[in-house]
This record gives structure tokens, C-alpha cells and sequence, in this order.
């Protein structure tokens, strides 16, 4: 079991939801989140003031998944985020330990459907 984590650009999220659903991974959470990396933001004039924007508008996608859709997962957020400019996004993999149902207490695999 893998917990994909991806922070992509907010207008990507329409696609990167399709691919995802194209791929049968329909089961994401969704958080608005800010963030810096090789973009280094932007400056502009606010009420005749200079203003430095370094963390910019992401979202950030957590996607659970058993190991055979992993691959999967990463192609599509790809399919989707991507359009070949700084500030594309990024894809964590992390290993989960364990995964519970709190509604029937399933646990493992069967928990992440």
C-alpha cells in the first residue's frame, strides 16, 4: 500500500481528476495549500506598495493506493499536470503502514477498496 501525495497547479485539478477517473482511481483528498520551489513567486504594486509573493497557490492531492495502481497513479497525475513549465508540481510515494475502514473495520488492502 502507497500514499501518493501531489501538489500540481489549481486550473490542472479538472484534468488531473479525469485522468485519475480514466485510470479507475477514484478515491482522492483534495487540499488547497501554498508553496514555493523553483518558481520564486512574483512581485507586484499593491496600493502603491512593492509586495513579494514567494508561496503560491497549489493544491495538494493525497491518493491511497494498493501497489498495483501506483504506477498507474503517478502516469496519470502526470497526464494531467503537465505542461512542460516550471511549477508543474510533484509526486511523493510513501509507503503506508496500515490502512483502517472506520465504518467496517477492514484493514489493509480491503480498506482502500
Amino acid at each position: 500500500m502507497k500514499l501518493v501525495i501531489a501538489y500540481i497547479q489549481p486550473e490542472r485539478l479538472g484534468d488531473v481528476k479525469q485522468a485519475l477517473f480514466e485510470k479507475e482511481i477514484h478515491r482522492m483528498s483534495v487540499t488547497n495549500a501554498l508553496g514555493c520551489g523553483r518558481q520564486m513567486g512574483f512581485r507586484e504594486t499593491y496600493r502603491g506598495v512593492e509586495i513579494e509573493v514567494n508561496l503560491l497557490k497549489k493544491v495538494r492531492l493525497e491518493i491511497a493506493v494498493n501497489d498495483e495502481f501506483v504506477e498507474d497513479t503517478i502516469a496519470a497525475v502526470i497526464a494531467g499536470a503537465r505542461r512542460g513549465e516550471i511549477g508543474d508540481g510533484k509526486i511523493f510515494v510513501q509507503p503506508l503502514e496500515e490502512v483502517v475502514r472506520i465504518r467496517t473495520g477492514e484493514r489493509g488492502r480491503e480498506a482502500i477498496g
